[in-house]
């Protein structure tokens, strides 16, 4: 930080580094960011060490991922590679190899690596393109409030989001592995010309605009090159079976059929065994498994493989083995794994730990999780239907989701923000929430599956055990699909109880992904069953939320009555936590209805409740909402002191999307009581904070509001770079409206320094927008300082045309003070151009 002379103009300097969000800097500060890839964009896998014979498909792909690529005769470069072949012949690895190859290339990939598994060949764990492009969207930092419901929605941002990074010289490469079909994988491709892709299939995906390349089985030099590299890399240089008995490792590796999975793990058993001979190991592929020779697709050495492995699994390990499958999950906890086996969390790690050195389960993204691949987990589940009643699989399976249902359970009453019991499974809110987090994927794919496994009321648990959480993290998808299978489990078994319950839920999350009129629909019936069976506590809590959907829809009279109805029920149950929840909701319709003495009482009466029952989150919520009553109403102090509290709060707690929130508002309210200089520090603060959350929106509302509060004070060249990137954000984030806002307020404060052609371009493009939304007050204002803007540069006729269109508007719209503004600067550059023709 260098300090300047009183007076001096102010320098700030960003370089090194990516950013969809504002970097806020003081007077003369200097930052220099290193250039390194966000950790949700450096998730490829490990390369394997033992990797060889594919150094010509590694070369023909990294030739086609060169920035520079191109076909010979001017064609465009290959920004799209198809990998097909046998499972198990190392599709994956051979994308995760050149992967790492073309990221340490300077220059080629600095955006870094986006890696899905789609899961393409297991029906039950297959993502769909929607499934994979969230988990893309938010590994690009993109908030779950702010993806959209449908395939064609997310698709569209998330080539958006490529697409910036890619203007930005952060060029992607996404890796998507395991696709069964071209529909799969098509929409997670990129399409702006610049970040390029892998797909990997078991099939040729000829349908798609890409480069295909098929492989095939390794050779035997290779095949045995892989068998002596993997036995190397396990039990050091000196382990020479391989190399010392060349022709058992040639048998070996012609049994294998040249499959790197399957000499991976006849590797793996040789490993496990240091005393077994290579030849040893080499007659018993060939004896006990004579029906290789018959058979003509070599996918069948990998089950010999697979039969080899499993039949030297000690009887525990077998059993573990078979029982891992019934997770309908990705992959599996120790703790829950211990559940299925019915032992221990440490006898559970052992055997768990057995099986990795098997090779016949994998290590998962962290400590005390396990996966497999895909093969060998249908090869598993094929014994364990065989050993079924032995292994007890029936008993197993109930376990495993008891154990699901009861600590989702003990989790959910760590998020209830009321003061009162907590079980002791977890120690505090974040212990849980970790828990949660890490199951999640687990809980919603067993939720799903229970009802065909003969478990309904493990779905029916789940789905309400899951519901805050689910809410809090803005996993709205999966509510609704949770929901809707509990809704109809209900139906099934004619519970009018849990079907009420279930569809005010369901409405509920409806409503969060802005599917208002569905939502309505659901609250409604839910409402007719409370009715009907007279549950006058959940008939007001359907109001309640009813009255949100009402007045998400503009129906704001009849979002107060059901706002008010369902105060005046809760009053009548003695529920006062419910209570207060309905009289904030009624205090924000009051506020859309412009009827603020009544929402400032509302939110009041919701505040002394919030504090009597010492509910910390809802008080901060309380206050914040009363704050912006009070600022409706010019009561700007008492506004001040609301939002101060709820600040102190939101910090005591750890909530920063409220501490964003809070500091917007205040900020705001700063600016109208002229404190200038704090105005501009909550704004700052504010962006900032939804910057490092990666809540883009917001953040551009942020800037949007600091470039307004900077303008007021001069510091125009700050307002400009504000407003900037507010409209950029709103560009890539697809919202037309408040990207026009932002250009307006960037034009005005263009022209306030004398960047007239800037100006005059910032405004037509906000011009166009307003014609494209038809917006009519907005195409007016934004033809009235285009002309402002053309009369700076002497295009005073376009300038003459564009005041009288602005005044034509307003006339049409009866807005007669904006008409006169208008017209009086038609005067002013009418006179202009007289005295210019006059010179």
């Amino acid at each position: 930080m260098s300090e300047a002379g009183e007076g001096a103009a102010t320098s700030n300097t960003i370089s090194g580094g990516f950013f969809f969000h504002a970097v806020i800097q003081g007077r003369d500060i200097t930052v220099q960011l290193p250039p390194a890839i966000d950790p949700a964009l450096a998730g490829l896998p490990k390369p394997a060490s033992a990797f060889t014979g594919r150094d010509r498909h590694v070369e023909r792909l990294l030739a086609d991922l060169s920035p520079a690529a191109g076909d010979a005769g001017g064609q465009r470069a290959v920004l799209v590679s198809a990998v097909a072949g046998l499972a198990g012949i190392g599709k994956t690895e051979l994308a995760v190899q050149t992967a790492a190859q073309a990221l340490g290339q300077p220059g080629w990939f600095p955006g870094g690596v986006l890696f899905v598994d789609l899961f393409g060949y297991d029906p039950e764990r297959s993502l769909s393109p929607e499934r994979a492009l969230e988990g893309l969207l938010r590994a690009l930092a993109v908030p779950g409030e702010h993806i959209p419901g449908g395939l064609e929605d997310r698709q569209r941002l998330y080539r958006s989001v490529l697409a910036a990074y890619a203007r930005k010289g952060r060029r992607i490469l996404v890796v998507a592995d395991n696709a069964s079909t071209a529909g799969q994988a098509a929409p997670l491709l990129p399409t702006d010309g610049i970040n390029a892709a892998l797909v990997t299939s078991r099939h040729t995906l000829d349908s798609l605009d890409a480069r295909l390349h098929d492989l095939d089985t390794l050779d035997e030099a290779a095949s045995t090159a892989v068998l002596d590299q993997a036995l190397r890399h396990a039990r050091g240089n000196d382990d020479t079976r391989f190399t010392d008995n060349t022709e058992a490792a040639t048998a070996i590796a012609r049994l294998c059929a040249g499959l790197p999975l399957a000499l991976r793990i006849a590797a793996a058993i040789l490993a496990a065994a240091p005393t077994r001979p290579a030849s040893h190991l080499a007659a018993a592929l060939q004896t006990e498994h004579t029906r290789l020779d018959k058979l003509a697709r070599p996918d069948r050495a990998v089950r010999a493989a697979f039969d080899l492995s499993y039949r030297h699994l000690a009887p525990g390990q077998a059993r573990l083995f078979r029982l891992l499958p019934l997770n309908p999950g990705p992959d599996v906890s120790t703790d829950s794994a211990a559940h299925l086996a019915d032992t221990g969390s440490d006898q559970a790690e052992e055997l768990l730990q057995q099986l990795a050195e098997a090779h016949l389960v994998e290590p998962g993204s962290s400590w005390g999780r396990w996966r497999m691949h895909d093969l060998v987990r249908l090869y598993a589940d094929e014994h364990g239907r065989t050993h079924a009643t032995p292994d007890q699989r029936d008993s197993a399976r109930t376990r495993l989701f008891t154990h699901y249902q009861d600590t989702t359970r003990a989790a959910n009453t760590h998020l209830n923000t009321l003061p009162g019991p907590r079980a002791p499974r977890f120690p505090d809110r974040a212990a849980a929430l970790q828990w949660l987090d890490a199951e999640h994927t687990n809980l919603t794919a067993t939720a799903t599956a229970a009802p065909a496994l003969g478990h309904p009321a493990t779905t029916t648990s789940l789905a309400s055990a899951l519901a805050q959480y689910l809410d809090y993290r803005i996993y709205f998808d999966d509510w609704i699909t949770l929901t809707t299978c509990a809704l109809t489990i209900y139906r099934e078994v004619g519970d009018r109880h849990g079907e009420g319950t279930a569809l005010n839920n369901l409405g509920l999350a409806l409503g969060e992904v802005r599917r208002f009129e569905e939502a309505i629909n659901a609250h409604t019936q839910a409402l007719a069953i409370c009715r009907e069976l007279g549950d006058r506590r959940g008939e007001g809590q359907v109001l309640n939320n009813l009255g949100l959907a009402l007045r998400k829809v503009g129906q704001s009279e009849e979002a107060v009555q059901s706002h008010t109805q369902a105060t005046t029920i809760f009053r009548e149950v003695g529920d006062r936590h419910l209570e207060g929840t309905a009289l904030n909701n009624l205090g924000n319709a009051l506020q859309q209805m412009r009827q603020f003495e009544e929402a400032i009482d509302a939110h009041t009466q919701d505040l002394a409740i919030c504090r009597e029952l010492g509910d910390r989150h809802r008080e901060g919520m309380a206050l914040n909402n009363l704050g912006n009553a009070l600022a409706d109403v010019q009561r700007f102090e008492e506004a001040i002191n609301a939002y101060t509290q709820d600040l102190a709060i939101c910090r005591e707690l750890g909530d920063r999307h409220g501490e964003n929130r809070v500091l917007n508002n205040l900020g705001i309210v700063l600016r109208e009581v002229r404190r200038l200089d704090e105005a501009i520090h909550a704004h700052t603060q504010a962006a900032t904070i939804l910057g490092e959350l990666g809540d883009r929106h917001r953040e551009a509302h942020a800037l949007n509001s600091l470039g307004t509060a900077l303008q007021e004070v001069r510091r125009l060249d700050e307002t400009i770079h504000a407003h900037t990137q507010a409209a950029t954000i709103y560009r890539e984030l697809g919202d037309r409206h408040r990207e026009s806002r932002a250009l307006n307020n960037l034009g005005l404060a263009l022209r306030q320094v004398g960047r007239f052609e800037e100006a005059i371009d910032a405004h037509t493009q906000d011009l166009a927008i307003c014609r494209e939304l038809g917006d009519r007050n907005g195409e007016g204002q934004a033809l009235n300082n285009l002309g402002l803007a053309l009369r700076k540069v002497g295009r005073f006729e376009e300038a003459i045309d564009a005041h009288t269109q602005a005044a034509t508007i307003f006339h049409e719209l009866g807005d007669r003070h904006t008409e006169g503004t208008a017209l009086n600067a038609w005067a002013i550059t009418h006179n202009e151009r007289r005295l210019k023709r006059a010179e």
